[in-house]
C-alpha cells in the first residue's frame, strides 16, 4: 500500500469509528435509562465525549492531508497531532465522569435490568470491536489515540457483560461500580501515558523510536565527515519525522569529493526514512553562525 492510499485508509476508518460511535451512542442513552444501569449510562455519556472527540479526530486528520503552502511549509500534518491531544484530554475527562459516578453507587447500589444490560453489552462488543479492528496497524498517534477511545469501550462492555451474567443469578449489584472503576482505572492510566506522549511529540520533543546518537554515529562513520553538531529531530505527527542537522568536513574537499558525501549522507538518512531531511555542510572550522546551546 503506498503512503497516499494509507493516509486515505487511516482518514476512512477514523469516519467509519465516527460514525458507529454516535449511533451507538443514541442508542445505549436509551438502553440505560431502560436498564436503570450505571455502567451504561456512564458509558453513554463518556460515548458522546468520543463522539465529538472522533469527529473533531476525522475533520483534523482531513486536515492533516493537505499539501504544504505559504503558512504551514511542512503541510499540515501537525493538525493531526492537535487532535490526538484534544482528544486524549477528552478521554481523561470522561473517566473523571465515570469514576465521579460509580464511587457513591459502591455505598449505595441500584437494582439493574440484567438481561437488558447483556443484551446491549454483546451489541457495544461487536460495534466498538469492529471499529478497533478497523484502525487495527494505523501508525499516527491521532488514531492511535482514537483506537485507545474505542478499546476503552469495548473493556467497558465486556464488564457489563460479566456483570450482567452474574446479577442473573445473584443480587450483587455492587459489580456494576466495581467494574466500571476497574476498568476506568486502568483505561486512564494508559490514556496518562498516551498524554504524556502526545504532549511530548507537541512540544516537538524526540520521538521515542529516534536515537540522535545513533545519528550522530552512523553519519561520523562516513570517512569524509570530521564531526556533527545541532542534530535535532522532531515530528509532524508522531510518525513522519523531520531531520535537521550540521556535518564538517575537511576543508580542502573537492566539488567531486563533495557530491558524493552528499550522497552518502542521503544513504545513510534515506534508512531512517524520515519525512524531511536539513543538512548543512560546513568546512573545516567554519563558524555556522548559530548558538552552541541550539
Amino acid at each position: 500500500m503506498s503512503s497516499h492510499d494509507h493516509e486515505h485508509s487511516s482518514t476512512q476508518n477514523i469516519r467509519i469509528a465516527f460514525f458507529l460511535n454516535i449511533v451507538f451512542t443514541v442508542l445505549e442513552i436509551a438502553g440505560g435509562i431502560w436498564t436503570n444501569s450505571l455502567a451504561i449510562l456512564s458509558d453513554a455519556i463518556h460515548d458522546l465525549g468520543d463522539s465529538l472527540s472522533l469527529g473533531l479526530a476525522w475533520y483534523l486528520d482531513r486536515v492533516s492531508k493537505r499539501s504544504n503552502d505559504r503558512r504551514f511549509s511542512y503541510g499540515y500534518r501537525r493538525f493531526s497531532l492537535l487532535s490526538a491531544l484534544i482528544n486524549t484530554l477528552v478521554l481523561v475527562g470522561g473517566s473523571i465522569i465515570i469514576l465521579s459516578r460509580a464511587i457513591p453507587r459502591l455505598f449505595a447500589p441500584q437494582v439493574t435490568n440484567a438481561p437488558g444490560m447483556a443484551l446491549f453489552a454483546i451489541f457495544g462488543i461487536i460495534i466498538n470491536g469492529a471499529a478497533v479492528l478497523r484502525l487495527r496497524g494505523e501508525r499516527s498517534m491521532n488514531a492511535r489515540v482514537v483506537a485507545w477511545h474505542l478499546l476503552e469501550d469495548v473493556l467497558g462492555w465486556i464488564a457489563v457483560l460479566i456483570v450482567s451474567a452474574v446479577l442473573l443469578f445473584a443480587d450483587l449489584y455492587v459489580l456494576d461500580p466495581i467494574l466500571s472503576i476497574l476498568i476506568t482505572t486502568y483505561v486512564l492510566y494508559n490514556t496518562l501515558r498516551n498524554l504524556w506522549r502526545t504532549a511530548s511529540l507537541f512540544m516537538q520533543g524526540v520521538p521515542e523510536n529516534v536515537d540522535l546518537e545513533q545519528i550522530d554515529s552512523e553519519l561520523q562513520a562516513i570517512p569524509e565527515i570530521l564531526s556533527t553538531h545541532h542534530t535535532h529531530v522532531w515530528s509532524l505527527d508522531g510518525e513522519h519525522h523531520v531531520l535537521t542537522t550540521h556535518v564538517v568536513i575537511d576543508e580542502d574537499t573537492s566539488k567531486d569529493d563533495l557530491v558524493c558525501i552528499r550522497r552518502e549522507i542521503q544513504d545513510v538518512l534515506r534508512g531512517m526514512a524520515f519525512a524531511h531531511s536539513t543538512v548543512e555542510i560546513e568546512f573545516g572550522d567554519e563558524d555556522c553562525g548559530m548558538e552552541t546551546s541550539a
